[in-house]
């Protein structure tokens, strides 16, 4: 039995930061010994989901506030990963979201239908003054 990989890192709410945490999922998904699936699908989804869901939290949930931060926490085991990106936000009912079909030519709105389809479990809950995004991935 491996141990627990697990990566905590908070960066100031602008969208500058999106490509280094999105190649930090890449580097997750190349790090996982156990994983038996296509290791360069699995870093593209990876970046693919965390730019879209920090990019959500600064955009819309934190509303680009320069005093708010942005936490995310990747944590992988032999069975799963799972990615949590906390805002500090009000918050949204992610299922209606989800549901809701956008078009190409829509502004927004693709970004969580994109995390459904790539991640196996998603839910957005509220977590003490804020709220938190979780995306589960299995690796099995």
């Amino acid at each position: 039995m491996s141990k627990q990989v697990k990566i905590d890192i908070t960066v100031p709410n602008q969208t500058k930061y999106l490509g280094m945490i999105g190649r930090i999922g890449e580097s997750m998904a190349y790090s996982l010994k156990s994983y038996q699936g296509n290791r360069r699908e699995l870093a593209y989804h990876l970046n693919l989901v965390l730019t879209e869901a920090l990019a959500n939290a600064i955009s819309h949930a934190n509303d680009f506030d320069p005093d708010k931060d942005v936490r995310v926490v990747i944590s992988a085991s032999d069975q799963e990963l799972i990615i949590k990106v906390f805002d500090q936000g009000l918050g949204f009912d992610i299922e209606t979201l989800a549901k809701f079909k956008a078009r190409a030519s829509d502004e927004g709105g693709r970004g969580i239908q994109l995390i459904f389809k790539l991640m196996d479990q998603v839910r957005y809950m509220r977590e003490g003054d804020g709220n938190v995004l979780e995306m589960v991935k299995y690796l099995h």
